[in-house]
């Protein structure tokens, strides 16, 4: 009975759970032809051997299940310390491309508040020789800008991803906050292509939030729309009134944006096609925009335009103004 026993065991093992159970049946068989009397028959003729013949075939019945049991917890087992083993790992690289990040955002912190003082001093050599007369001048000066610009990009990157970002909400009147935008792009090239529609219903649309950090995001959405529109097109800045949020659709006649890439927009660095030749920007500009939204309580999004082109919606807390007794 043991050998048999032996059998059903070693066959669940190598085979699985089926056949262990088939060889329990097969050695309750031959138990009884061969051990039980009368011999070489399947009859029994003691009422006795019934019991056993029944208690081997539930023992290795079970045997086998059991065996089968310890068998998928051991795969289990090991299955789950393989996938621990490569949690660790991919936790470990995580941990090393955080560090890494980390030392990327202080490294252009620090590089970025270094250049400061030579370029303040660059601006002002080149404001001195234009004063002068000389025409190079004009165009260092304007180069300088440009690079203060960027410079002042990194810093505020840098910011934001350190948690450093410092708010002033407060009550602000959206013209107010469209107007300051306008000055600020009037001077770029394609800033007189600039159209600007204000709803009629509201005299004085007024939102909670800091407008220094709102007018640089909204900025960067006109200068992104006036470097991707055509020459001969218009920017079109929209104010529309939603129940609480104001929102600045900035909209061009650029070449859009294709669907797998209406996310990646918003990522520093990233740089999509289609610049009417007046450069390709930094690619910190959405990123920037977005972020000073979003610290807000507000939004940055992108929707095509019907009639080709893009729209850039900033969104920005709505308020009411007080009432004056």
């Amino acid at each position: 009975m043991l050998v048999y026993l032996l059998l059903v065991l070693m066959g669940t093992a190598r085979e699985g759970r089926v056949v262990g159970i088939a060889l329990a049946v097969g050695s309750f068989l031959l138990f009884d032809f061969f051990l039980l009397r009368p011999y070489h028959t399947l009859s029994i003729a003691d009422p006795l051997d019934w019991w056993i013949l029944v208690a081997f075939l539930i023992t290795g019945a079970v045997a086998a299940q059991l065996l089968h049991r310890a068998q998928r917890a051991a795969e289990l087992a090991e299955r789950r310390a393989t996938e621990i083993e490569r949690l660790a790992r991919e936790a470990e690289h995580v941990e090393a491309l955080r560090e890494a990040d980390r030392l990327k955002d202080a490294l252009l912190a620090s590089v970025s508040h270094d250049l400061r003082t030579p370029l303040t001093s660059i601006k002002a050599t080149a404001a001195e020789l234009r004063a002068q007369g000389v025409e190079e001048g004009a165009v260092i000066e304007q180069e300088a800008e440009r690079l203060n610009r960027f410079v002042t990009d990194l810093l505020d990157l840098s910011r934001i991803r350190a948690g450093a970002l410092r708010l002033d909400t407060e009550l602000n009147a959206a013209e107010d906050l469209i107007g300051a935008a306008l000055l600020e792009v009037r001077g770029l090239p394609g800033g007189e292509r600039l159209a600007v529609s204000l709803p009629a219903d509201d005299p004085m649309p007024v939102g909670r939030f800091d407008f220094v950090h709102a007018l640089r995001a909204l900025v960067n959405l006109l200068e992104n729309a006036l470097r991707h529109t055509p020459e001969h097109e218009t920017v079109r800045l929209e104010l529309v009134l939603e129940p609480s949020m104001l929102a600045f659709e900035v909209k061009d006649r650029g070449p859009g944006v294709a669907v797998e890439d209406r996310e990646r927009v918003f990522e520093p660095f990233y740089r999509g096609p289609g610049s009417n030749g007046r450069g390709r920007g930094t690619g910190l500009g959405l990123a920037i925009a977005r972020s000073f939204a979003d610290a807000q309580g507000g939004r940055v999004d992108y929707s095509p335009r019907p009639s080709g082109g893009s729209t850039f919606t900033l969104r920005l807390p709505r308020d009411e103004l007080p009432d004056i007794a």
